[in-house]
Formats: structure tokens, C-alpha cells, sequence
């Protein structure tokens, strides 16, 4: 290890590389980093800066010069068109300087967000584990996507900080020059004006902030109901939720009014300053002396100039504000950069004698995620020999995960040393699945070998997963392995490392997630002694007990220390921890005999049930074994299938029937690709959806804010032509009459335009909140009444998207765009008027000028559009390749693949900067254009000016090339505001689209409600019964015709694919009926209302789902229930202790999902939400495995006690639940098998029989 207080090299980030490579005791600085990498180039587009500032003062000097020409009748003709002609030119230098500057500046932005993203990626890969807990996944992504975005918005505006004062500089030394002292009132006023809008400014950051707040939380809120929207629609609670997520739109939508009147405040002092600064000067410098007169040159050239004021006195706050945010997201990309690295040489990868891995007395120490002790493993000393089969046992919590990671250089060691000799493969115990296809997850970089990969699938137990997913190998898994079910990630997971082909295997109870019959195939054909790993050294964690005899080695762990170590039967004569563990869950040490062969019965197509427990039943008597501990052993090796079908979900271990087969495949068959591609509209937007919009405003709201631009227009040309009348009134004796008057009508007018703005602002702002309000009502009234298998087929992410990322746009994007837009239009429409009355002869260019604009900004909105398409398809990658990094990060360095992931995400980050780039050129090109017609306008009106000289007073000439000077600019952002719009409006279809998809059957159907006590017996009828998951799709039930009595228990049991959940999701109308009825007490589930039938019905789904806020929401949203009632619930629900053992008791805050309760916990709380509703029927979608055997027992006890008189529907995956229930459906591909009482089944010798034997319970 390096002396403390050094840095090596590769810790101190990229950055400190490049500028030294002596150590240093300094933090390295990022900063200097950046400056040194990327300084020299932006340079260079601050010196094009520089010239382009300097030229746009010639222009109001040449005006000066053509007022004078006019007003001069004796001046020759070609002094004019020189004026013209220099106006033009200097006009086309400034717009290509001007350009040339924006290329640097914006490439510098792109190359800088490259080289931050790269910088971060690369430290990703090796912080600490305790550095990646001090900021969550969410921050990272991030500090990538945001903080490096920061930077880029920030080298746009970077060069107004000397850019600006120095504008303001010349231009106040020009107006001295024309008006003297007067000035300082005009400047004293702009002045005042700046803290004003820091003021706005800084009150918008705040409501920004606050509703930034009701946005996270609307989201937050809104992603769980997404993705626990079939549990809402079984309890029918969608009402309570959409409620919520109302009340939080409600305050986002007070807050966004807020801002729309502070957003009106400032559009009118943005567009009154100006006027007001030039009103105040030139009363100041009449009225301080009679002999002071207002002529065109004075009152035009101060004009002109007062506008070139206008932008650098707008931009300076702005500026400030932009600087501050990115000097927080240096300190945060600084803060990440500086984390401690793990350091390689934790582990000694050099040779030691015995054996390949090896721990001497190490310290490790490191916070686990889910323990609190300081040190663990606290001292260990083992040796494992080279080949041997090492298994890891212990109580939760006592270290196993940190052995394995202290194994793999993962924790920071304290002392002693770590070695391990050979590469290593590493199996998690979360599997880490990338979003790409399965082969590619099982090979992981390596190259393809035929053969051997067809072997480790099998060994694997993957072959039959291959036949039910619809593209085989070639499958594409969504994020975080998301169409995959738990245990065939894992088993990808271990796939993955046996391709591999390391020295060392390190596995982290890969067996925990897979049912027990797939273990055992796993454990004999890959990890155990006879298996494809045979000879390689491997170290196991593992919770199952059947496999421990065959370990080489056992290493039991207590509290982060080795309590015992030994082979099998070694530790059974110690009688120490170990034995005493067995004892609890094995009732006898003969069970450990290897079986010989897997009973494969032929006439189920099983591939994997192996006969488990066929010689685990004949106990003996020589342990004292209660008959509980059986029971207990019997249920967690007797699990008959993996996980419930559902729809979309393909989970099955075994050959699947035609059925489910069917129903993932849906459209993308062919490909393997789970989800249909998202449709990004090409072409043009409708016309229909502005008119939406429109719609969606007001239609009066929309015509109004029309009129009040127009009445600003006006107001504003009326201003302008008595002020160039004033000029032209004739100066008698050194004294120019009636100035006060003129003075009051000019500041009349003036202020009557800044009314109109801020009316129109204010006015179009409402109209858009009433916008916002009615689109998103609209979607989330249809989302809460879609049916489910929209959301089967629909990722929840695209949904989230119209409520985020949409709802954003429609929110605050497009009102501000049309308030810019419209502006903009009417401002470059006055232009064109003023110049025409001034000289009429301009109308000849304006068609050619016109065209020429129009054909530019279609040709430029086409582009655009679709280059922002591809820059934003392009960028998502980035992110979810970092997360995926992020989160899979020890798995890479296990693999020591980190080389080829920088490489990964470089090549993602190279394709997002290919379609950045001709977005900047676009720009440019657009903006050279545009300003090529904008100079055209003030060349012509320069041109027409000397032509007509004879009929013009210079008061007419000033106003109309004063008008011309500015409408570049309003040429320049009408063109990007109208491509803005048209690719934002784009929002409003995109929310329109899912506010319109189809819809289940009403809530409730007021002319027909069943009685209040209704169901009153709780009889089950179903007649003639068949159903299916979606249109053209095979039936999943065929005519099932049966009948339940009231209070009868009825287990239902069939082999996965079998349709056992479909009749549950048939009781509760999720899954609609083909043909036939389902009867309750007599009344026809079809003909009432979804939320009468579902809230009478009682659900235990297999997942547990909790939302995040109270306990008390959780079981009961809709505050139905008493304290009292709900405390008796958890009570019987054996909850009692934990919540009360909480200080806010049934306050208890849920993290989402229900993160920070156990799975057994959430179970629970599903059987108290279950306890609280009492209803005559109760079904019961029996958990898998996750589930433990204690809950498990608690569970069943309660439904027996509580449910007595009720009628009970179980679907069962034990069998030993349901031996004693009333009797029990066998289901087999769609239609009932057998039904009877459970013995008679036995007796008559069927498939139940068969299920029963297998199950060791006949």
C-alpha cells in the first residue's frame, strides 16, 4: 500500500493526470482540469466574440450618417448608396462572426458533457462501496445527466460575463456623444431595473423548487401506482389514489399560477424597460434646456442604441444564475470524483502454497446493506485448497455476502492480508442481468462456443425457459432482467459465470431464487462434485441443507467470525452450531444420501420434477422431531411450481402448454422483443392538435390574447411614428413648441403598450394552467380506467413518461413558446407595416423576402425535428447503460470487464454527440439564413430611403431603418419558437393518444347495485365459463361449469400454465368473460358495476405490494375503518409486536414498495388488509417461494381461524395447505380434471394422486 496522504495516480480521477504527475498532497482540482483540457478552444470563439460586439456599433453611427444624408437635400446620390451599401455589409460580417463564435462555443459544450460523462463513468467503476451508499443511484445518473448538462448550458452564456459590461460601456459612451448628461437618468433607470428582475428571478427559483417538489412526489406516487395497478384494481382503490395524485396536482398547479403572474410582472419590464429608459432621457434632455433639440438623428441613433443595450442588461442576471447552478454541480462532480477507490491491491493475487484462496487474519470492515454491525467478517483465517467445494452457512446477517465480497477486493481491509490465485467468477446474490439479449448475458463478453453453450444452458436448467420465451436465446431482456422471472435470472446469472470459465467460483446463494426441484438439477449437473464446475474451486453460500453433505469443506459463520469449519460429518460430532442448525430444519441425517436417479414421469411433459422427496419421507424415530418441524420441511421442499402465470410474464420452469405459449408471444413474435416499439410521429404535426390545444385553452382565452397583441402592436407604431413626427416639427428660434405635450402623448402610448403585454402574458398564462388541468385530468381518469392487459402489454416506463416528461411540457413548456412565438410574429409584422408606410416601394421585395424566410424555416423545422429525435433516443442509452454499470459494478470487476464497459458507454456517448453535432450545424445554417433575409430588410430600407429622399423628412427615414435594424433578431427567434412549438406540441398528441385508449366496464352502474349485505352465503357459480387474456388469443378457460357453496374451502391446484390464477382474475372481471357467467349468491358479476363486485371479493395476492406512505394507508386508503379495528387486524395478522414496537405506530412510514419490511412482513400486512375487509369470499393466491415457512404457518392459521363461515378459494403450490379443505379443483390446460373432496381424489388415483406422490403426501 502507498504511504497515507499520497495519492497514486490512478486514484486522483482523470483530471489530476493531466495536469502533473508528481503526487500532491492538494485535493485535485476539476476545475483546472476542465480549463486546461478545454480552455484554448473556447478561446478562440471568445476572441470572434470580441469583433462581433465591436461591428454591431458601426450600424447605428451609419444611421447617424443616413439621417444627415437626408435631411441634407445638396449631398450627392452616391453618398447614399455607400451608407446603404455598408449598412449591408457590415450587417453579413457581423451574422458570419457572430456564427463562428457560436460553432466554438457550442462545441466546446458538447466535447466538455463527453468528457464529464466519460470522467464519471470511469470512477463509477471504482468507488468504494461505502462512497456508492453516500449517494444513491438516482444522484449519480444524475450528476451524468444533469450536472454535465449544467456545463454545456453555461459555455453558451459563459463569454457574456466580459462581453456584457463592456456592451453597456460603449454603448452609454455613444449616447453621452448624442445627448449629453441626460443619459445617466435613462442608464440610472436600467439600473434600478436589474435588481427588480434578480428579485423575479430569484422568487421563480423558489416556486421553481417547491414545485419541482409536487412534481417528484406526483411522479414518485404515480410510478407505484403503475406498477401496483393490478393490486388497486383487485382492492378497487383506484379512487383513493387518483385522488391523491389530484390533491398533488392541485398544489403544482397553484404554484404554476403563481409563476405566470411573476412571469407577466417580468415580460412587461422586459419589454416596457427600454421604451421607459428612452422616454425618461429624452424628457430629461428637453426639459433641461429650451435650446435642446430633438432631432430624428438624435432620437433614432439613441433608439437603436437603447436596444443594443437592451440584451446584455437581460443577460447579465441570467448569467449570474446559470454561474451559480453550475458552480453546485462542479462541487457535486468534484464532491463524486474525490471518493475513495477501492484499492486493487486488497486482494494479493500472487501464488500461495496450499491453495487458491487464502484469508490471514483479515480485518474487513465495511457497512453491509442490510446490517449495522461495524466490522464484519471481523478476523477470519481459512485456507480453501485448490477444487474443493466450499458451502458458507449462518444465520442472516452474520457476514456471508461480506466474505464473498472481501474475497473479491470489495470491502476496505483493516489489516491482515486477502489471496486469491486464478480469475474469478462471481455469481451475486441479486443477479445482475443487462438490458441485451440472452445469449449475450450468457456469454458476457467471451466468444462464442457452440457446443459448450448448449451444454451450460442445459446444466442450467435454461433449455426450457429458451422454448417458452418468444425469441429463444436471441430474446431481448428489458432492464434489470424484467421480463425474466427471479429464478431465471438467477440462473442466467450463474450461466453466465460457468461460460466463463474462471479458476475461481464465488457464489452467493444462487439457489435461494430457483424452486427446489431446479436447484437439485443445478447442484448435481453444475456446482456439485459431479456437475460441469467439478474440478474448480468453488465457494457456495447457501441456505439450503440438502446439498451441504457434499461439500468439501463447511464454514459456518456467526457474527462475522468462523464459528465452525469441517467437513459434513465432522460438524455433526461437534454437536456445536452447526449441528443445531440441521436439527431445526432436517428431521433426520440419513436424508442426505445422494438419489440416484430423477424420476422423469412420462406422461407429464416435466423435465424438471425430480422426485425430491420421495426418501425424505419415511422418517424414523431415532430424532426427537415434532411433527411441526415435518410439516415445515415437507412445505418448503414441496413446492409444486414457480410462480404464478400471469399474463406477460413468461416464468415457467417445466414445458409450458400451447396457452401461455401464446400469450407472451402477442405481436413481436418473431423478434423476441417483449414490448412493441414506442411510435415516434414522423412528418408534420396536425393541424388537429393545435386545434386541441386550442381547445383545451379556450377558445375565447385563445382569440383574446390575440387582440391584446395586436392592440400592443398598434400601441407600439403609434409611439414610434409621433415620435419621428415630433423630430420633423420645425424648430423656431432655437426652441422647438408644445414639447410637454408631445412629451405626454409619447409616454402615454408607451405605457398603454406595456398594459397590453402584460395582459396578453397574463391572459395566455391562465389559459395555459386550464390547458394543463384538463389534459391531465383527462389521462389519469382513463390510465385508473384502463383495463389490465393495457398494462400488460404497455411498460410502465412509457406510461410515466406521459405523466412526467409530457405533462412537463404541456405544463411549462409550450405557454412561455406561444407567448415568445407570438410576440415575435407581431413584432416583425409592425416592422414590415412601419417600413412599408414609411417607403412604399418596399412592398416589391417583401413577396421574394418572404418566400425565401418560409422555405428556410420549413426546410429547418423538418431537420430539426427529427435531429432532436434522434439526439434524444440517443442520449437514453447513455443512462440506462451508466445505471446498469452502477448497479452491476462488482459484477464487472469480478470479471475484470471494466475496460470493455468504458468502451460500451464511450461508443454510446460517440453515437449521442454523432446527432448533437448536426443539431449545432443546423442551427448555424438556420441562423445564417435567416439573418441573410433580416439584413436584406434594413438593406432595402436603406436602399428605398435614398431613392425617395426627395419625398422623405429624415423623421420617416430614421423610424422605418431603426425598425429594419432590429427585426433580425425577431426574424431569428420567430423561426426557432415556431420549431420549438411544433416539436413540443407534439406533448399534447402524445397525452392525447393515452387519454383515449379503451376502457374497462364502469365502476359502478347505478341502476343496478346489489344489495348492501350482498354476497350474503358466498356461493360460487360458474356456468359455462370460458375466457381469454386478450383479443385473438387462444382460451385460457374452455366452458368451465361449477359450483362452490357458501363457506366451503376449495383449493385449486394444476401445473403451471393450467389457468389457475385466470379463474381468480375471472372472479374479479380483470379478465373479462368470452362466453358463459360467473353467479355470486344468484347476481350475474357482469351486470354490476367493477368497484360493487370488487369490493365485496377479498384478495391475498402472491406478490405483496405496499405503496409508500403510512401503515394505515396501506390497509386502509379510504379511512373506512377505526383505530381500534385496524390495531385487531394486525393483532390477528401477528403484526402486533413489530408495529407497536415502531414509535409512530400505525403511522408507520412504508418506503416504496414497501423496501424497509420484510418480504414475510408485507405478506402480513397484505393478510391484515385482508382481515380488515371481511368479506363472505376470500381468495388466496398462495406465495411462492419467497415466503417462510413461519409466515407461511401464521398465514394458514389465521385464514382457518378468522375465515370460518366464509368461502375460501386457494390457489395452492403446496400441497399440504389445502389436504384438509372441503375439496379441490384440479385444472389441466383450461378445463376442470377432477373436483372432489381431497381423500376421494387419493382413492381414485388420477393427476391429483400423481401431484400428491410427488409432493411425498400418499
Amino acid at each position: 500500500l502507498l504511504p497515507q496522504g499520497k495519492v497514486s495516480n490512478e486514484e486522483a480521477g482523470e483530471g489530476e493526470v493531466l495536469l502533473s504527475n508528481q503526487p500532491r498532497k492538494r485535493e485535485p482540482s476539476f476545475l483546472r482540469a476542465l480549463l486546461t483540457t478545454f480552455g484554448p478552444y473556447f478561446l478562440i470563439g471568445s476572441f470572434y466574440k470580441l469583433i462581433q460586439d465591436l461591428l454591431s456599433f458601426v450600424n447605428p453611427q451609419l444611421l447617424s450618417i443616413l439621417i444627415q444624408f437626408v435631411s441634407n437635400r445638396s449631398a450627392p446620390a452616391w453618398w447614399g448608396f455607400l451608407v446603404a451599401g455598408l449598412m449591408f455589409g457590415c450587417s453579413i460580417i457581423q451574422t458570419l462572426i457572430l456564427h463562428q463564435h457560436f460553432q466554438y462555443v457550442f462545441v466546446t459544450g458538447i466535447r466538455l458533457r463527453a468528457g464529464i460523462t466519460g470522467v464519471i463513468y470511469r470512477k463509477a467503476l471504482v468507488i468504494t462501496n461505502s462512497a456508492k451508499r453516500s449517494s444513491t443511484l438516482g444522484e449519480i445518473v444524475n450528476l451524468m445527466s444533469v450536472d454535465a448538462q449544467r456545463f454545456t448550458d453555461l459555455v453558451n452564456f459563459l463569454n457574456m460575463l466580459w462581453s456584457a459590461p463592456m456592451q453597456i460601456i460603449l454603448a452609454i459612451y455613444f449616447l453621452w456623444q448624442n445627448l449629453g448628461p441626460s443619459v445617466l437618468a435613462g442608464v440610472a433607470l436600467m439600473i434600478l431595473l436589474i435588481p427588480l428582475n434578480g428579485a423575479i428571478a430569484m422568487k421563480t427559483r423558489a416556486f421553481q423548487v417547491e414545485q419541482m417538489g409536487y412534481k417528484d412526489s406526483r411522479i414518485k406516487l404515480m410510478s407505484e401506482i403503475l406498477s401496483g395497478i393490478k393490486v388497486l384494481k383487485l382492492y378497487a382503490w383506484e379512487l383513493s389514489f387518483s385522488q391523491m395524485i389530484e390533491k398533488i396536482r392541485q398544489g403544482e398547479l397553484q404554484v404554476l399560477r403563481k409563476m405566470a403572474f411573476l412571469n407577466a410582472v417580468s415580460t412587461f419590464t422586459w419589454f416596457s424597460a427600454p421604451f421607459l429608459v428612452s422616454l425618461i432621457t429624452f424628457a430629461v434632455y428637453v426639459s433641461v434646456d429650451d435650446k435642446n433639440i430633438l432631432d430624428a438623428q438624435k432620437a433614432f441613433v439613441s433608439l437603436s442604441l437603447f436596444n443594443i443595450l437592451k440584451f446584455p442588461l437581460n443577460a447579465l442576471p441570467q448569467v449570474i444564475s446559470i454561474l451559480t447552478q453550475t458552480s453546485v454541480s462542479l462541487k457535486r462532480i468534484q464532491h463524486f470524483l474525490n471518493h475513495e477507490e477501492l484499492d486493487p491491491q486488497c486482494v494479493e493475487t500472487k501464488t500461495i502454497s496450499p491453495g487458491p484462496i487464502g484469508f490471514f487474519s483479515a480485518h474487513a470492515s465495511q457497512l453491509t446493506l442490510d446490517s449495522w454491525f461495524s466490522l464484519l467478517p471481523t478476523s477470519l483465517n481459512l485456507q480453501v485448497p485448490k477444487g474443493s467445494l466450499v458451502a458458507i452457512v449462518g444465520p442472516v446477517g452474520c457476514g456471508k455476502t461480506s466474505l464473498i465480497s472481501a474475497l473479491l477486493g470489495e470491502m476496505e481491509k483493516l489489516e491482515g492480508k486477502v489471496a486469491v490465485k486464478g480469475s474469478v467468477a462471481y455469481v451475486p446474490q441479486q443477479a445482475w442481468i443487462q438490458n441485451a439479449t440472452l445469449q449475450d448475458n450468457v456469454l458476457f463478453g467471451q466468444p462464442m462456443d457452440q457446443k459448450r453453450y448448449q451444454g451450460i444452458l442445459e446444466a442450467c436448467a435454461l433449455l426450457t425457459d429458451l422454448d417458452v420465451l418468444p425469441g429463444g436465446d436471441q430474446t431481448e431482456i428489458g432492464e434489470k432482467g424484467i421480463n425474466l422471472s427471479g429464478g431465471q435470472r438467477q440462473r442466467v446469472s450463474l450461466a453466465r459465470a460457468v461460460y466463463s470459465d474462471a479458476d475461481i467460483f464465488l457464489l452467493d446463494d444462487p439457489l435461494s431464487a430457483v424452486d427446489s426441484h431446479v436447484a437439485k438439477h443445478i447442484f448435481d449437473h453444475v456446482i456439485g462434485p459431479g456437475g460441469v464446475l467439478g474440478g474448480k474451486t468453488r465457494i457456495l453460500v447457501t441456505h439450503g441443507v440438502s446439498f451441504l453433505s457434499q461439500a468439501d469443506l463447511i464454514i459456518v459463520l456467526g457474527d462475522g467470525r468462523v464459528s465452525e469449519a469441517g467437513s459434513f460429518s465432522a460438524l455433526l460430532q461437534q454437536e456445536g452450531a452447526f449441528a443445531e442448525f440441521l436439527r431445526n430444519y432436517v428431521p433426520d441425517d440419513d436424508n442426505f444420501q445422494e438419489e440416484d436417479s430423477a424420476t422423469v414421469l412420462p406422461n407429464e411433459e416435466i423435465l424438471l420434477m425430480e422426485d425430491t422427496l420421495s426418501n425424505h419421507t419415511d422418517l424414523t424415530d431415532n430424532e426427537p422431531v415434532t411433527n411441526e418441524v415435518r410439516k415445515q420441511f415437507m412445505r418448503q421442499l414441496s413446492t409444486l411450481s414457480s410462480e404464478g402465470e400471469g399474463p406477460g410474464r413468461p416464468s415457467t420452469r417445466r414445458r409450458v402448454g400451447p396457452v401461455e405459449k401464446k400469450k407472451t408471444l402477442e405481436s413481436a413474435v418473431t423478434r423476441g422483443e417483449l414490448i412493441q416499439a414506442e411510435t415516434a410521429e414522423m412528418g408534420t404535426v396536425k393541424l388537429s392538435v393545435f386545434w386541441a390545444y386550442a381547445k383545451a385553452v379556450g377558445l375565447c382565452i385563445s382569440v383574446t390574447v390575440c387582440f391584446l397583441y395586436t392592440c400592443q402592436s398598434a400601441a407600439a407604431i403609434g409611439a414610434n411614428i409621433w415620435l419621428s413626427d415630433w423630430t420633423n416639427e420645425p424648430v423656431i428660434n432655437g426652441t422647438q413648441s408644445n414639447t410637454s405635450l408631445r412629451l405626454g402623448v409619447y409616454a402615454a402610448l408607451g405605457i398603454l403598450q406595456g398594459i397590453f403585454v402584460m395582459m396578453s402574458s397574463f391572459t395566455l398564462a391562465i389559459g395555459g394552467i386550464q390547458a394543463a388541468r384538463t389534459l391531465h385530468n383527462n389521462l389519469l381518469a382513463n390510465k385508473m380506467h384502463s383495463p389490465q392487459f393495457f398494462y400488460d402489454t404497455t411498460p410502465s416506463g412509457r406510461i410515466l413518461n406521459r405523466f412526467s416528461k409530457d405533462i412537463y411540457v404541456i405544463d411549462e413548456v409550450i405557454p412561455p413558446t406561444i407567448l415568445m412565438l407570438l410576440g415575435t410574429f407581431f413584432n416583425s409584422a409592425s416592422t414590415l407595416v412601419v417600413i412599408m408606410s414609411s417607403t412604399p416601394l418596399f412592398v416589391v421585395v417583401i413577396l421574394p423576402l418572404a418566400g425565401l424566410y418560409i422555405f428556410v424555416q420549413r426546410f429547418y423545422a423538418a431537420t430539426s425535428r427529427q435531429l432532436k429525435r434522434l439526439e434524444s433516443v440517443s442520449r437514453s442509452p447513455i443512462y440506462s447503460h451508466f445505471s446498469e454499470t452502477v448497479t452491476g459494478a462488482s459484477v464487472i470487476r469480478a470479471y475484470r470487464r471494466s475496460q470493455d464497459f468504458m468502451a460500451i458507454s464511450d461508443a454510446k456517448v460517440d453515437a449521442n454527440q454523432k446527432s448533437c453535432y448536426p443539431n449545432i450545424i443546423s442551427n448555424r445554417w438556420l441562423g445564417i439564413r435567416v439573418e441573410f433575409v433580416g439584413n436584406c430588410v434594413v438593406f432595402f430600407a436603406a436602399l428605398f430611403a435614398v431613392i425617395g429622399r426627395q419625398s422623405l423628412n429624415p423623421g420617416l427615414v430614421g423610424l422605418s431603418v431603426s425598425y429594419a435594424l432590429q427585426v433580425t433578431l425577431s426574424l431569428n427567434w420567430m423561426v426557432r419558437m415556431a420549431s420549438d412549438l411544433e416539436n413540443n406540441i407534439v406533448a399534447v398528441e402524445r397525452v392525447r393518444e393515452y387519454s383515449e385508449t379503451k376502457t374497462e366496464a364502469p365502476w359502478v352502474i347505478e341502476g343496478s347495485r346489489p344489495p348492501p349485505d350482498w354476497p350474503h352465503q358466498g356461493e360460487v357459480e360458474f356456468v359455462n365459463y370460458s375466457v381469454r387474456y386478450r383479443e385473438g388469443l387462444e382460451l385460457v378457460l374452455k366452458n368451465l361449469s361449477l359450483r362452490v357453496k357458501g363457506g366451503e374451502k376449495v383449493g385449486i391446484v394444476g401445473r403451471t400454465g393450467a389457468g389457475k390464477s385466470s379463474m381468480t382474475l375471472c372472479l374479479f372481471r380483470i379478465l373479462e368473460a368470452a362466453q358463459g357467467e360467473i353467479l355470486i349468491d344468484g347476481v350475474n358479476i357482469a351486470s354490476i358495476g367493477l368497484h360493487d363486485l370488487r369490493s365485496m371479493l377479498t384478495i391475498i395476492p402472491q406478490d405483496p405490494v405496499l405503496f409508500s406512505g403510512t401503515l394505515r394507508m396501506n390497509l386502509d386508503p379510504f379511512g373506512k375503518y377505526s383505530d381500534e379495528e385496524m390495531w385487531q387486524a394486525l393483532e390477528l395478522s401477528s403484526l402486533h409486536k413489530f408495529v407497536g414496537s415502531q414509535p409512530q405506530g400505525l403511522d408507520f412510514e412504508c418506503s416504496e414498495g414497501g423496501e424497509n419490511l420484510s418480504v414475510g412482513q408485507r405478506q402480513l400486512v397484505c393478510l391484515a388488509r385482508a382481515l380488515l375487509r371481511k368479506s363472505r369470499i376470500l381468495v388466496l393466491d398462495e406465495a411462492t417461494a419467497a415466503i417462510d415457512l413461519e409466515t407461511d404457518g401464521l398465514i394458514q392459521a389465521t385464514i382457518r381461524s378468522q375465515f370460518e363461515g366464509c368461502t375460501v378459494l386457494t390457489i395452492a403450490h403446496r400441497l399440504n395447505t389445502i389436504m384438509d379443505y372441503t375439496r379441490v379443483l384440479v385444472l389441466d390446460k383450461g378445463t376442470i380434471a377432477e373436483f372432489d373432496s381431497p381423500t376421494n381424489l387419493i382413492m381414485a388415483r388420477g393427476i391429483f394422486y400423481g401431484m400428491a406422490k410427488d409432493a411425498g403426501l400418499a
